[in-house]
Parts: C-alpha cells; sequence; structure tokens
C-alpha cells in the first residue's frame, strides 16, 4: 500500500491527520531573506538545505503531509521577478528537497503535497482567463511530473482563480485537497477577494469541479472558525484547516500577534471536535505547534455531516 493510499485509509476511517506549518515565514524566521515578488522561491536556489530542513523539522514534529515550497513558483510569477525561465527547474527543486527531507527524517508515511497558490498578487498585469488556465495546467503538471503524492490548492482566494486552479489539479488525477482564504465582512464569511458573493455561494459554484478535499487556510483564526461552519453545511468530504498568524507586510511576514502552541492547540481541539480531520498551520506557525498538535489531538475527529 503507497504512502498516499494509507494516508487515504487513516481518513476514510475517521482519523486526524496532521499538516505541516509554514514554509516561507519559517525561512523567514531562520534568516532566509524573501524575494520581494516571488517571496520564498528564491530560497530553492539560495538556501536549499534550510528549505529541506525546515520540512525535516516538520517530519520530525509529527507531520503526516509536508507541503512543497512552490507557492511561488508558477511562470506568471516568475516572470515578474524575470525568473520566468526557472519555472521547471524551481519546481523540481522544491519537490526533491521535500522528498530528500523525507527520506531523511521519516519512520512512518508521509505524504507530499504539491503547493499551487493564486498568481497575480503585485503582478503589473494580471494574467488573462486562458494565460493563468495554462500556468495553473504547466504547475500542476510539473508537480505530478515531480512525484507529489497530492495537489494542495492554496490561498484559493476568488472563485474565477480557484476554478481554474481546480480544474487543472483534477486533470493531473491526482487527488485534490483545496485550501481557501476567508475574512469575515459585516458578518458574513466571504473569500478574501470576493466580489460580493458570501464564501457558502462560492462553495456552491466549485465543489463539483473535482475536490477531494476542502480546507480553509492562510485565514485569521476568527475567519476559520466561521468558514469552517460554512463548510460543514455544505460539503460531505473530509475537511481542514491550517490558520495564520500574524500579518504580511511584503516581502516579510510580521510576528505580531503570535499564537503560542499550547493556544494553537486548543483552537485546534475545537475544529478536530467538530470534524475536521486535517490540520496544520500556515504563516507564522513553525515545528513547535505541529509539535504540539501531534501530542495533543486526539486521534480520531469526531463524525460530522453536512449541516451538523
Amino acid at each position: 500500500m503507497s504512502y498516499l493510499e494509507q494516508m487515504q485509509s487513516r481518513i476514510d476511517r475517521g482519523e486526524a491527520v496532521i499538516l505541516d506549518g509554514a514554509t516561507g515565514t519559517e525561512l523567514q524566521r531562520r534568516g532566509v531573506p524573501m524575494h520581494g515578488v516571488c517571496w520564498s522561491a528564491t530560497a530553492l536556489t539560495s538556501h536549499p538545505q534550510v528549505v529541506r530542513q525546515i520540512h525535516e523539522d516538520y517530519i520530525r514534529a509529527g507531520a503526516d503531509i509536508i507541503i512543497t515550497n512552490t507557492f511561488s513558483t508558477d511562470r506568471p510569477t516568475l516572470e515578474l521577478a524575470g525568473m520566468g525561465d526557472q519555472a521547471r527547474d524551481l519546481t523540481a527543486r522544491a519537490v526533491a528537497l521535500a522528498k530528500e527531507a523525507r527520506d531523511a527524517a521519516a519512520d512512518r508515511p508521509v505524504c507530499i503535497a504539491g503547493s499551487m497558490a493564486r498568481h497575480g498578487e503585485g503582478l503589473e498585469r494580471a494574467p488573462t482567463p486562458d494565460e493563468a488556465k495554462a500556468a495553473y495546467r504547466e504547475l500542476a503538471h510539473l508537480l505530478a511530473e515531480g512525484g507529489v503524492d497530492l495537489i494542495m490548492l492554496e490561498m484559493m482566494r476568488d472563485v474565477e482563480s480557484a476554478a481554474l486552479a481546480i480544474e487543472a489539479a483534477v486533470s493531473t488525477g491526482l487527488l485534490t485537497w483545496v485550501g481557501f482564504s476567508c475574512r469575515i465582512d459585516d458578518g458574513q464569511v466571504v473569500l478574501l477577494d470576493s466580489r460580493g458573493e458570501s464564501f457558502a455561494e462560492a462553495l456552491d459554484s466549485l465543489l463539483s469541479l473535482g475536490a477531494n478535499l476542502v480546507s480553509v487556510m492562510h485565514s485569521e483564526v476568527a475567519a476559520t472558525n466561521a468558514a469552517l461552519n460554512v463548510v460543514r453545511d455544505r460539503w460531505t468530504g473530509p475537511s481542514g484547516a491550517y490558520a495564520q498568524a500574524g500579518r504580511m507586510v511584503m516581502p516579510n511576514w510580521q510576528f505580531e500577534d503570535a499564537i503560542t502552541p499550547d493556544e494553537y492547540l486548543s483552537i485546534a481541539q475545537g475544529w478536530v471536535e467538530s470534524g475536521v480531520q486535517v490540520v496544520g498551520g500556515c504563516c507564522g506557525i513553525g515545528p513547535e505547534h505541529i509539535r504540539a498538535l501531534k501530542d495533543g489531538l486526539p486521534a480520531v475527529a469526531r463524525p460530522r455531516r453536512a449541516g451538523a
């Protein structure tokens, strides 16, 4: 049975699965400079051993799934940084470093998720829908070529981009896990870049596209909690959560309003008790937080159903 099959079997049995924490902010915390456009992507060539060490640290802390450092290796973002011709090489390096870390540190099955994020942040000209579709498809298939176990769509913050990214990921034949980033606007949960539709309406238009797991990520804790309630009402499959602590002032993460490992564990316990099965951390959440989750979360999530 493959690592992915073993993990999927655990999820099917209702077990809680531990995701890793942040990579970009952890690189910054360890002194690696962040690029003003493609953020943590340059670390793949400037500090590859630090990238690998972070993956290893998460595995040793208890993560069952590590995420590749490919958040910003999509072609549109790299082109703005003058590095568009490196999309294939940087993506391959990121997957290879995650595999090396797994080989070095894992004493149990650990899966590798290939990260794909919405592109367009800070771009002088946002990609056209056709350009965005091609870029998502390119990255998805590069990740599949590299040998990731599944694709993790991160920071999906508007309906149009999310639809293109989901379709690209699904086209690889790999499991597709979708992470939505949300906020609360006048008491209503919306995607970060909502054009007026509620998060519930966004989900209604996206859940038929082939996602295998729905998570709320890169969102403040209060928004995460509220968004998970919406997911629970509309999605009967497995769900995940990995919140952030702090805020971005490009290119650096600001670590004020930090959440301690014990505080994060307490928050995550509430998620698992409500039926969330995949739990990790996003920006500002590090290996000690993941260790706290591994040591403190119940082995099995509370059964849940849509509308419950």
